[in-house]
């Protein structure tokens, strides 16, 4: 399902306009990745196609749903969104029942449910964890842990907010490993990161923000060598 954002716009109240006039088509499959410095209206975008936030103006479309007329529990059917923290996430009291959960309530069969949990655990390495709390992993793993949960939904799209913050050079190959196996898969990945070494390595399209614009889009072999213009994001 693809994903169309026209003249998107959102405000923060009435002083901080975090988003301006944004347009962004992201055909079925693409591999993304969304980059800018800080409060340049990354984390904004994101939450905008997982229906966390709504447009002030302008409409973002998932296949062919309104996410205005849509709540985040509808959109989390078709979208999984792993947050850059992973504490605004994570609820469970143990580290199985915390990725169960996704597949459990999208109405899975317990079969269904119990595979795709493996199948997550495994995917980040948290398969020997299960009867650990949350809190007991630390934050790199808990990272993790929030990634293994979406991954266990099986949406179609899958976003990823800073998804190598804090992980070792072992991780982040891991975490690419992931990328490249739900691309094999056709599923959407659109990444937010700081990382450009694995935004050139594991994603093919680059999207620049800078103070809610947007100001670059293509292939990630070109815009990723446009010095001068990543040294203004």
């Amino acid at each position: 399902m693809d994903i169309q954002v026209k003249d998107l716009t959102h405000k923060y109240g009435s002083q901080v306009t975090a988003l301006k006039g944004i347009n962004l088509e992201i055909p079925e499959g693409d591999c993304l990745a969304i980059i800018g410095e800080n409060g340049a209206g990354k984390t904004t975008l994101a939450k905008q196609l997982n229906g966390l936030l709504k447009p002030s103006q302008g409409e973002v479309w998932i296949g062919d749903r309104n996410t205005d007329k849509l709540t985040p529990a509808k959109i989390a059917r078709h979208v999984g969104y792993a947050f850059q923290n992973p504490d605004q996430q994570l609820f469970a009291s143990k580290v199985l029942d915390e990725v169960r959960f996704g597949p459990t309530n999208l109405g899975y069969s317990p079969e269904e449910t119990t595979q795709l949990t493996q199948q997550a655990l495994a995917a980040v390495g948290l398969d020997d964890q299960v009867d650990k709390h949350p809190y007991e992993l630390h934050l790199a793993d808990r990272k993790l842990l929030s990634l293994a949960a979406v991954l266990a939904m099986g949406t179609p799209i899958v976003i990823f907010d800073e998804p190598t913050t804090g992980q070792d050079a072992h991780h982040i190959q891991q975490i690419g490993e992931i990328v490249k196996q739900l691309k094999s898969q056709g599923r959407t990945v659109i990444t937010i990161s700081h990382d450009l070494d694995f935004c050139a390595r594991y994603f093919k399209r680059v999207v620049v923000l800078r103070g809610g614009e947007l100001i670059a889009d293509g292939p990630a072999g070109e815009v990723l060598l446009q010095v001068d213009l990543l040294a203004s994001a």
